[in-house]
This record gives C-alpha cells, structure tokens and sequence, in this order.
C-alpha cells in the first residue's frame, strides 16, 4: 500500500472541510512526509472530539479519540501542547464543521 505525505493528506482535508461550508485551520504543522495527524472537531466553536490517525493492525489506518473528552477547551489545549512537545513532527489541524467527525471519516477512506 502506497503511503500518502502528511502534507499532502493535511491539504486534502482542509479544501474537503471548506468545500462542504466549513472552516480548517493549521495548528501546528509536522513533519511535511510522516508526520502523525490530530484533527480537533468543533461545531460553531464549541469543542468536540480529538482524533489521531493510527496504524491498524491490518496495516492501513484507523481514527481514535484521545485526550479529554469532556468537551474542556483548557484540557484539549493542554493535551495538544504535551503532544507538540513530546513529537515535534506532530500535525494539529482544527476543523469547525458541522459533524466533523462524519467529515474525517469519510477523507480517512480516502488516505
């Protein structure tokens, strides 16, 4: 199976998102080649899930919710910034979209 670029996978997820009304913005960029991906769900501003892009075990990728899920604005941060920290490659990307978590879904079959 052929390997997409963060950078490019990154790209695609931002036109998707403003494509269907919503809008993505870069947190923090990774690694341009193979940096891991954490989308941070909103929906008119109020925080949702946090989603990694992880290896299965069948090879190709899957979608999990980390960090707090409570919905806490101050507590994603915080998870977000220990994750910078900890890998700097590490891409955060925010979309606020109405069922981002649909959006993310369906461009995770496409990578």
């Amino acid at each position: 199976m052929t390997r997409l670029a963060s950078r490019f996978l990154v790209d695609l997820l931002l036109r998707r998102t403003e494509a269907a009304g919503g809008f993505a913005a870069i947190l923090a960029a990774g690694d341009e080649r193979a940096g891991v991906i954490l989308v941070q769900c909103s929906e008119r501003g109020a925080p949702g899930p946090l989603l990694e892009r992880r290896f299965a075990a069948n090879g190709g990728y899957v979608w999990e919710a980390v960090g707090p899920g409570d919905g806490d604005e101050s507590a994603l941060s915080a998870y977000r910034d220990r994750r910078k920290k900890a890998d700097p490659d590490l891409w955060i990307v925010e979309l606020d979209i109405a069922d981002a978590p649909r959006l993310v879904a369906e461009w995770g079959e496409l990578s």
